[in-house]
């Protein structure tokens, strides 16, 4: 009888799945395509504004950390533009503005403090640590909306990153309590 029940609840599912990609795309589906769109605009304009960052800094530590995250940014690409090809879509980046100004202000801290200082930094590490959290609620909340829509595949994808971005948080905050902040109140 169990048996039955597997067999029921796949052809159920391969049912649901052909019926869902046989539909005109749900408002909810949209939701999820543009900001899957959003996600994928911003993960690609970081790449660039990570290196700036990176050069900017003055701790070591710091630098490096970005450098990795950059590295690691550029794996959230290729993350995102498999979870398109698993959706059957070509990747398409949609303008994000919240990304966008996210990155015109940590240009803004970098020209705006003086080099060599961990000022600069501390302040390189409050403009990534507001990226940071922006991408841990666009990938959380994607992740959950692919749930809803009952791909589990693609929320597995988008959980390898949203844990990746959860991790850069928690290095920002040990770099900047672990040396950068009280070298900061110094200057």
């Amino acid at each position: 009888m169990a048996t039955t029940k597997t067999q029921t609840k796949s052809g159920t599912a391969a049912k649901k799945s052909t019926a869902k990609n046989a539909m005109p795309e749900s408002k909810f589906q949209k939701l999820f395509n543009d900001e899957l769109k959003d996600i994928y605009w911003a993960e690609k304009n970081l790449v660039k504004a990570l290196g700036k960052m990176a050069k900017a800094a003055t701790s070591e530590e710091l630098a490096n950390a970005i450098l990795d995250h950059q590295e690691q940014t550029k794996g959230h690409v290729e993350r995102l533009e498999q979870v398109f090809e698993m959706l059957g879509q070509a990747p398409r980046a949609k303008k994000c503005e919240a990304m966008e100004g996210l990155i015109a202000e940590g240009q803004e801290v970098v020209d705006d403090t003086e080099e060599d200082t961990a000022v600069r930094d501390a302040g390189i590490i409050i403009c990534s640590q507001k990226i940071e959290h922006y991408e841990i609620a666009a990938y959380g909340s994607l992740r959950t909306l692919a749930h809803v829509m009952g791909n589990d595949d693609v929320a597995a994808v988008l959980e390898q990153t949203l844990g990746e971005e959860k991790e850069a948080d928690s290095l920002l905050t040990q770099i900047a309590e672990s040396s950068i902040n009280e070298e900061a109140s110094a200057e």
